[in-house]
């Protein structure tokens, strides 16, 4: 297997309607903006969000991940509506093992973009990109069995839910216990 670094990741994907790009320095305030008008439908699934982060926070956060992106350990993407670069939401591939390889998806969506298919499309994109173009041989979901709205998604895009885990892991507020969906599709 050669070196991840090495590997030619594309830093920029387009869709009908959206531009999917990796982060740059200066994303944060329009990232923590999205954060702070959607905590409320994200706070019960996401530990990011349990208290909200200051600008400088998502920003610190977001140079991270563009120097993971670069390093080729995940690899995050902002979405932005192409009509009018408005952010939409955050995605990207996450647990990456390139010697197997596969990898899973992550997403979340500004809550005033929600329902407007945005993010199945965003999800449709990096799916077939990890399947065609990084020749990934499984692409993964997962989420909280409770969480309906991301459950959605991989289910409209024809993954198979392999299995439940149930008990599986804390709840963000770390009050009770959660099952876990998997997803999975495979080549």
């Amino acid at each position: 297997m050669q070196n991840p670094i090495l590997i030619d990741v594309a830093k920029e994907l387009e869709t009908e309607r959206l531009i999917l790009r990796m982060p740059q320095p200066g994303d944060g305030a329009a990232v923590n903006e999205a954060i702070r008008a959607s905590i409320k439908e994200m706070k019960p699934w996401l530990p990011f969000v349990q208290t909200t982060p200051t600008v400088e926070e998502t920003e610190s956060n977001l140079r991270e991940a563009y120097s993971h992106f670069v390093k080729r350990t995940s690899l995050r993407y902002l979405i932005f509506r192409k009509d009018n670069n408005e952010f939409v939401g955050s995605t990207g591939y996450h647990n990456i093992d390139w010697d197997v390889p596969k990898l899973e998806l992550g997403y979340w969506i500004d809550t005033r973009y929600a329902g407007k298919g945005y993010m199945t499309e965003a999800i449709q994109k990096l799916t077939e990109y990890a399947q065609h173009d990084l020749k990934m041989r499984r692409v993964v979901i997962q989420c909280e069995s409770e969480n309906k709205r991301s459950r959605s998604i991989p289910e409209k895009l024809g993954f198979e839910l392999e299995g439940i885990l149930k008990n599986d892991d804390l709840s963000v507020d770390g009050k009770r216990l959660t099952d876990t969906c998997i997803y999975a599709k495979v080549r």
